[in-house]
């Protein structure tokens, strides 16, 4: 009985953690999007340097864009792995 509710528990902490990770997500996707409008803007003041304003616009998104598939990353870690590794951990202690 208490074995099922430290299973419970540690699955109900991997879903939290994930869900939490996810929220690293919105962090990118504010950031780009102003630094999109900020490009447009730029383009729209002087025409003539949007090669230069594109390149590295899309150079920063890019950089930015880790950070949201980091948070991914570890979301699906804690989704897939580590569920099956602590669980493995705890039947292990309790033997």
């Amino acid at each position: 009985m208490m074995l099922d509710l430290a299973i419970g528990i540690i699955l109900g902490g991997c879903a939290l953690g994930a869900g939490t990770a996810m929220i690293g997500g919105i962090g990118p996707g504010i950031g780009e999007g102003n630094a999109v409008a900020k490009a447009c803007e730029a383009i729209g003041r002087q025409p003539e340097c949007k090669g230069d304003v594109t390149s590295t616009m899309l150079m920063g998104c890019a950089i930015a864009e880790t950070t949201g598939l980091y948070s991914l990353v570890i979301a699906i870690l804690l989704i897939f792995v580590a569920p099956n590794l602590l669980v493995d951990i705890l039947l292990n202690a309790v033997r």
